[in-house]
């Protein structure tokens, strides 16, 4: 069962398909959050789903998923949960004491703040030993990896040896900020002070404040014709940040990036940089159409 609310939930319900899976996808849309009831009767109703696969933090919106109430779910009704926390893992806790889960993938950039270049995968050790001979892939069989290593201290192939020192340092690093606590406290200030700014120009953001994720927040674009995102975005570039396109399928938006070696001084400077492009393009208000607002109302209710 593919659990998605954005494009890595459908990204893995693709993989799926690519390998030849059996999966059943819950499609919440673009952003709306995949919740435990949902979840329980899905599997209520499908006795051979084995496994669900959950997005972390769906950075396609920003919104953090319910993922303690999915466990919950998963587990009460037998089955085993696996969680892409690719955008999360490193700044948001996901302690398997309190979240259970059989195995997490993230990546050595994100949160942990390396280079891109390798994703691991924190897993049951008994989930592990069960699935040998499992992997449709050479080059991804995680078993034959595991079990080499253990017995050679080695990769299989060729690691990538400058991205694994980075990798080792950018840890070094996260331990002294005080860890997912330090990291992740952090990275609630730059969003803080961000979206503060920003609503204070008139944007509004796409969720309301118990949804939004530390990680990346998304707004919606201003109603006034004189607003043209690609226009702001060079204007924003040119003031020294890159921002990210909506992935919205509804309405216009654009996402702003939380994380990453900056804090909230960084952030302010973001707002500055946005309000000044909006006053060189004309933009007398920043405010979304009502049809953003009518869309936010959904996830209200």
């Amino acid at each position: 069962l593919v659990l998605a609310n954005g494009a890595y939930g459908l990204r893995a319900a693709e993989t799926m398909r690519y390998l030849g899976r059996a999966h059943t996808l819950i499609d919440k849309g673009d952003y709306m959050p995949p919740r435990g009831d949902e979840v329980a009767a899905a599997l209520d109703a499908d006795p051979a789903i084995s496994h669900v696969i959950a997005i972390h933090c769906e950075t396609s919106s920003g919104i953090l998923n319910p993922v303690a109430e999915i466990s919950e779910a998963v587990y009460s009704r037998g089955r085993k949960l696996l969680i892409d926390s690719m955008s999360a893992f490193g700044a948001l806790p996901l302690d398997v004491t309190d979240i259970r889960y059989e195995a997490m993938v993230s990546s050595a950039n994100k949160c942990i703040e390396g280079v891109p270049g390798f994703g691991f995968v924190v897993a049951r050790r008994s989930e592990l030993e069960a699935c040998k001979g499992n992997s449709h892939s050479l080059a991804l069989d995680l078993h034959a990896q595991w079990a080499y290593m253990e017995k050679t201290g080695q990769w299989r192939y060729t690691p990538p040896t400058h991205v694994v020192a980075a990798f080792l340092e950018a840890l070094r690093l996260h331990a002294a900020e005080g860890g997912v606590a330090g990291r992740g406290a952090r990275y609630a200030r730059n969003r803080d002070v961000m979206v503060a700014g920003m609503r204070g120009l008139g944007f509004e953001t796409l969720l309301k404040d118990r949804w939004l994720s530390p990680i990346i927040v998304t707004f919606f674009c201003p109603a006034d014709p004189k607003f043209v995102f690609a226009d702001f975005y060079e204007r924003m570039k040119a003031k020294g940040f890159i921002i990210y396109p909506g992935k919205l399928t509804v309405v216009d938006s654009f996402r702003i990036g939380c994380i990453g070696r900056m804090d909230d001084h960084v952030m302010r400077k973001v707002v500055a940089a946005a309000g000044e492009a909006l006053v060189e393009m004309g933009v007398t208000s920043a405010a979304p159409p009502e049809a953003a607002l009518a869309e936010r109302a959904k996830l209200a209710a």
